[in-house]
């Protein structure tokens, strides 16, 4: 929200600073974003906290003007010269500005118009070029007549963008006053947090201050000024569902004149987001910014014409199957059977809280203006703006919960500002519709508990004084402080969640920089496992150990980002997607199909700022099931290894890439970890891993999941180095049901071992796998450890053969082995290997 410094000190005294200012406002839950300047000086740069914007107005250069008279221009027909004081002496000014062009050649002006004036040297933004782009006024010759200084726009002041005319200030403008000082002003972006959207206003910001400052806070004047007869008797209201609309208000205005509102009040709404349109509809968008109101205008002439010239009768419904309405945008919008809807007789009229119907709105013709002020079911707001696509100021303010206490105020500022800027008459009384009157907490609370909840020793008149600042009603009763929630707080719970609400108030304004931070007093609960969370728990542990890194990725995405996972003609890529209703975005509009692609994303992002990267991820995919609803929600571990195996150091110049064994060496550490037994390893293949660099781990004869070197015509879809990318896809649910419940813990051996290498010439095509297999079958139990550290081919150990040279264990773990029992050991080894795999011993 845009919160205008000079409105806000309509409402309360501000003797700070904007640095100090901004800095109060964000400790206390309103993020101050950006501060934008609009001609006030800019603070020195090394007092900057906060992110600054905006042009400097030199006071002795940019000045209010009045212009008495519009003269043709003698060589142009789309100019015109300007007769001008700026209050020391008379200039001629050269402009084109549409918005002169009534007044040319007429004489002089009957009252003077004031403008923004721009002397010689004067630093301004170009307001023919886009964006923001600053310009010193110089003297020139524009078709024969010399220019030296202009009448602005709201864009060549930095106001806004407009810049089809110049600004036409307000009549009691002082000609010559530095514009700095008339007009000057600041504005804080603030952003407002769900718990905070009280604020959503410049009287809940100010109240904010108020409470903050110990300033006193003026609120607006809520008197009905009606000079007009009642407006009892010529409209009524008929609520159908409270549940959806508990409170509805409507009050009258006749006779208005529409026209543009006051210069200062198109101003604030500028600067606070919004485009003017006339007095009328101002009225209502400056009262929701003022207090967080939001009002609706309708032709009152137009209600009683639809009611064929009878007295209008507003209901509030549900829409009907089938039903639609042209809002003000000019969208016929088909309506949901929850969305609320204003209507008449008729039909409807707007879409409750969100926008007017186009039939009904106010214009240039409109004389009489009935003024409607509500509060509606904040939820169902919420769902109307989801399925509608439709956002606007009021939904805003709306959707996160308006309080009832506001729509008759609302209605009578809205009325007061109509009447001040259109010179309308205001009908006396309002209708008032309140079939669900709101209920405000009321809520006790102890030192103790203050005391307990932020560990400060703060008395009850001490919280007393705060709460009162923030408008609750306190009453102190021995050890116990009553409290009443102001009828402006939709915020605050009931019994427990409230009271924890107002030691939450509490804290704000103390302020949290004055909490010290202690132990906590009370005992910790004990800890229990979850027992279905803890299985996966180690997953992601051993995970860890390993030295990899966890990501969390969106589970949403789109079919072209994980098609690039896969080769060009991959089955994979025609598989139908769990398609989401209403995406949050156009690259969310689907339920992913592989974990994998969500990590790939990120190595991709990542690799540039890294040597190396090691990630994984623990999440679901979701698999559509025809006939059913719901997809199958089938849970992977999804691993990405790409970069240097080691970072260079002083000692280590050269580095190399890791490659498949590094992916390999890292699942068995894992499979370890969890103590999976009887796992194997067997070539895959796999539209996504290269061919021969590919491989399926298994526990027994179960899949646990597929992992390799990335296939080089699928590492071409990304934007990747030169370095293998390495990956695996394992399945959650698999890798868990395999861990077993129990498993065996031999007894460290207390006995020497015996240490023996045995080089082993087999086929080629014979895995080394199969090779420890026999191995072992050999050794017993006596050979405890099988370790291959080298593998030769060469022209001495024939074509097709190869040598694996293993580092053997035997141990015993009741006595010490003898050379004679590890020569026996050895020979069964030898027959084995001889026997099984037609090997021989390499000497």
């Amino acid at each position: 929200m845009k919160v205008v410094l000079s409105w806000l000190k309509e409402f309360v005294d501000i003797d700070l600073n904007l640095e100090e200012l901004a800095r109060l406002l964000t400790m206390a839950g309103l993020e101050v974003e950006e501060i934008q300047l609009v001609g006030l000086p800019m603070p020195p740069a090394e007092r900057h906290e906060f992110h600054y914007s905006g042009l400097t107005w030199e006071p002795d250069k940019i000045v209010v003007a009045q212009i008495d008279e519009v003269m043709p221009h003698p060589n142009a027909d789309r100019l015109v010269l300007c007769r001008l004081h700026d209050g020391q002496q008379e200039h001629t000014v050269l402009t084109g500005a549409p918005n002169l062009f009534e007044y040319k050649g007429k004489g002089p002006l009957p009252q003077p118009l004031k403008v923004a004036y721009a002397k010689e040297g004067a630093r301004i933004y170009d307001g023919h070029q886009p964006g923001q782009v600053l310009t010193t006024l110089k003297r020139a010759k524009i078709r024969g007549v010399e220019s030296y200084s202009m009448v602005c726009s709201e864009k060549e002041l930095g106001i806004s963008e407009e810049h089809e005319g110049i600004i036409l200030l307000d009549p009691d403008a002082p000609t010559g006053m530095p514009l700095v000082e008339y007009m000057g002003d600041a504005v804080l972006d603030v952003s407002i947090l769900p718990s905070m959207a009280r604020c959503a206003s410049i009287l809940g910001v100010a109240r904010e201050v108020a409470a903050l400052t110990g300033k006193p806070l003026r609120l607006p004047r809520t008197t009905l000024p009606a000079t007009g007869e009642s407006i009892l008797g010529k409209a009524a209201i008929q609520i159908t569902e409270p549940e959806y609309n508990p409170r509805f208000v409507l009050g009258l205005i006749r006779n208005v004149r529409i026209q543009p509102s006051p210069y200062k009040v198109q101003l604030r709404l500028r600067l606070a987001g919004m485009r003017p349109i006339n007095n009328i509809v101002d009225a209502t968008n400056y009262v929701m910014l003022e207090i967080g109101e939001p009002l609706h205008a309708f032709d009152y002439q137009a209600l009683v014409r639809r009611a064929n010239g009878n007295p209008p009768t507003i209901i509030t419904r549900r829409a009907k199957p089938g039903e639609t309405l042209t809002t003000l945008d000019g969208v016929e919008r088909k309506l949901d059977d929850f969305t609320v809807l204003v209507c008449d007789t008729a039909g409807a009229l707007s879409i409750a809280g969100v926008m007017g119907g186009a039939e009904t709105e106010v214009t240039e013709q409109t004389t009489d203006v009935l003024l409607e002020g509500a509060s509606w079911n904040f939820i169902n707001i919420r769902k109307t703006v989801a399925s509608q696509k439709l956002n606007s100021e009021a939904a805003y303010r709306f959707s996160r919960g308006v309080h009832p206490a506001l729509a008759p105020e609302g209605v009578k500022l809205g009325l007061e500002r109509m009447a001040l800027w259109s010179g309308g008459e205001i009908a006396a009384d309002l209708i008032d519709a309140y079939p669900v009157p709101h209920h405000d907490p009321e809520i006790d609370l102890t030192a103790a508990e203050i005391r307990r909840a932020l560990g400060i020793d703060l008395s009850l008149a001490e919280a007393e004084t705060l709460l009162s600042r923030l408008g609750f009603i306190c009453q102190r009763e021995g050890e116990t402080l009553h409290v009443q929630t102001p009828p402006h707080r939709l915020d605050i719970g009931e019994g427990l969640v409230g009271k924890a609400d107002l030691i939450e108030e509490i804290a704000r304004l103390y302020g949290f920089d004055r909490i010290p931070a202690r132990r906590l007093a009370d005992p910790l609960p004990s800890l229990q496992e979850d027992p279905d969370l803890a299985p996966t728990e180690k997953v992601r542990d051993a995970l860890v150990r390993l030295g990899l890194q966890e990501v969390i990725t969106y589970r949403m995405t789109v079919p072209e980002r994980e098609h690039r996972l896969y080769l060009d003609d991959a089955p994979e890529r025609s598989a139908p997607y769990l398609r989401l209703a209403n995406p949050i975005s156009l690259d969310r509009s689907v339920m992913r199909r592989s974990l994998l692609a969500s990590v790939m994303e990120i190595a991709e992002r990542n690799i540039r700022l890294r040597e190396r990267l090691a990630l994984f991820e623990i999440g679901p995919v979701f698999l559509p099931v025809e006939g059913q609803t719901l997809p199958n929600e089938d849970w992977r571990v999804a691993l990405v290894l790409t970069g240097t195996r080691q970072p260079p150091a002083w000692d280590r110049k050269e580095v190399t890439p890791m490659d498949f064994y590094d992916l390999k060496g890292i699942l068995e550490g894992l499979l370890e970890a969890l103590h999976i037994p009887d796992v194997t390893y067997r070539p895959a293949q796999n539209s996504t891993f290269h061919p021969g660099k590919c491989a399926e781990v298994l526990s027994g004869e179960r899949v646990l999941g597929v992992f390799g070197e990335l296939h080089p015509k699928v590492k071409e879809h990304y934007d990747f180095g030169t370095a293998p990318v390495l990956a695996g896809d394992l399945s959650l649910k698999a890798l868990l049901e395999s861990i077993p419940v129990a498993y065996e813990v031999g007894a460290v051996p207390a006995f020497p071992p015996v240490l023996e290498d045995l080089a082993v010439v087999v086929d080629e095509d014979i895995p080394a796998a199969r090779v420890e297999e026999v191995l072992r079958q050999g050794g017993g139990k006596l050979l405890t450890a099988v370790r291959l550290f080298d593998i030769y081919r060469g022209e001495q150990i024939g074509a097709g053969k190869k040598s694996l040279a293993y580092r053997l264990t035997y141990q015993a773990l009741d006595r010490t082995l003898t050379d004679k029992d590890a020569a026996s050991i050895r020979q069964r080894i030898i027959r084995r290997l001889e026997q099984e795999l037609g090997a021989r011993i390499r000497s």
